[in-house]
């Protein structure tokens, strides 16, 4: 069993890790937030609309159920990789460039089954790239640093939907434009971060690759580290019922132009990105300074449930800004607190990219399956109410179900390290 890493990593690892998440959730949140449903929307009368809604959550749905796969079956494959290039290195770079040219598909395909079909290369190239650098955290970080390391993971999300969004609609750029930038990002700063941030040979002590055995899913046996997965999954999907059908719900929940609703996404978008990125570091930072990772956990993702209750009960745009306020300092704490939480969890220290790859799928999967449960919610009642409620109930129960998860106290004392300082 591989001992517990006690040394420090220093600001340029933070640095480049942070560029490499920024490039993940950059590439694949533009395109669930805005140019998925732009290829996929279908107005005129309400029958129409709504089945766009249903496509756009098909389409993300199918890509979420291939990366449930991907993750984990890429991570093992990797904790057993042996290569002059390292274990981490081969698979970020190789799925950086799967996911680049996929992009530069989906971007050029017409229909809801080929832009479904091309969707699915860039889930599973996102889904391999995120288990690769998720791992990192595990083989290289102690404790002590694991909370900052997934507020910067965290944080990335929220602004790298600023960043796609952001230059969509400023440049005014169309969607194929706008998959080819995204294309050209992942592949260059992908590629980079891969190359330049280390990837050390498994030390001695590590338990030889034969002997090492069991399926991806296998640490799920772990009751502790179910619960978080289970939790986060949830949560997840709590969150994106409501975030990545924005679009859709100013267009036909509040009635607006889609000129003036493309503008009020990237508004609220911006708000959404300020409290997550606040909330990530804050709650990061305390968690790695008490070890408490479990109770905030939980408290997180009832503040996220309270951002859709606010919304139901008086539906506007400025009671959707406060929602996007409150929606940021929820999933921005639970995310990065129950990241660093799942990783003190670890139920296998040398499967790391494995089991990493099961937390990150958990994550990613709630967000790409929930446009499709928020579809159908949509399609059932010709309406945003039910969805809302369900983001309450399913932001609720995932923050409980993560609670149910024991702590694992550490009193080791980490000492500064003078690599890729």
């Amino acid at each position: 069993m591989t001992p517990p890493r006690t040394t420090k990593v220093g600001r340029l690892w933070f640095l480049l890790f942070t560029l490499a998440w920024l490039a993940i959730w950059t590439v694949q949140l533009t395109p669930v937030q805005l140019l998925l449903p732009d290829q996929l929307d279908t107005p005129g009368d309400a029958g129409t609309w709504v089945y766009g809604v249903v496509s756009s959550g098909i389409v993300l749905g199918i890509g979420g159920l291939a990366g449930i796969v991907a993750a984990p079956l890429s991570g093992a494959l990797s904790d057993r990789t042996r290569s002059r290039w390292g274990r981490r290195r081969p698979w970020a770079v190789g799925a950086s460039w799967l996911t680049a040219v996929c992009l530069v598909l989906t971007g050029f395909a017409h229909g809801a089954w080929p832009i479904g079909l091309a969707w699915t290369g860039v889930s599973i190239g996102v889904a391999v790239a995120s288990a690769a650098f998720t791992a990192l955290i595990a083989d290289q970080l102690p404790e002590s640093q694991r909370g900052a390391a997934a507020a910067s993971a965290s944080s990335s999300q929220a602004v790298g939907i600023v960043v796609g969004v952001g230059a969509v609609v400023l440049l005014g750029l169309s969607v194929l434009a706008g998959y080819l930038v995204l294309a050209v990002f992942i592949a260059v700063i992908g590629t980079l971060a891969a190359v330049f941030l280390p990837d050390p040979k498994p030390d001695a002590a590590q338990q030889p690759v034969r002997e090492r055995r069991g399926l991806p899913w296998e640490s799920l046996r772990d009751r502790d580290f179910a619960w978080v997965v289970w939790g986060r999954f949830v949560t997840n999907v709590g969150n994106a019922l409501p975030t990545t059908l924005f679009l859709f719900f100013l267009m036909y929940g509040l009635g607006q132009p889609k000129a003036d609703a493309e503008d009020n996404l990237l508004l609220i978008i911006v708000v959404y990105t300020i409290f997550v990125v606040i909330a990530s570091v804050l709650a990061g930072g305390w968690s790695d300074r008490t070890g408490a990772r479990r109770g905030l956990t939980v408290i997180s993702a009832l503040v996220q449930a309270a951002a859709a209750v606010v919304i139901l009960v008086s539906p506007s745009l400025t009671t959707t800004m406060i929602a996007a306020a409150l929606l940021g300092v929820g999933y921005g704490a639970f995310s990065t607190v129950g990241l660093a939480f799942a990783t003190d969890l670890l139920p296998h220290p040398d499967d790391h990219a494995r089991d990493l790859g099961l937390v990150n799928t958990a994550a990613a999967l709630g967000q790409l399956v929930g446009p499709l449960v928020g579809a159908l919610l949509v399609a059932l009642v010709g309406g945003f109410w039910l969805l809302l409620v369900f983001s309450v109930v399913l932001s609720a129960v995932g923050g409980i179900m993560s609670g149910f998860a024991r702590e694992r106290r550490s009193t080791r004392s980490p000492q500064p390290d003078q690599a890729l300082r």
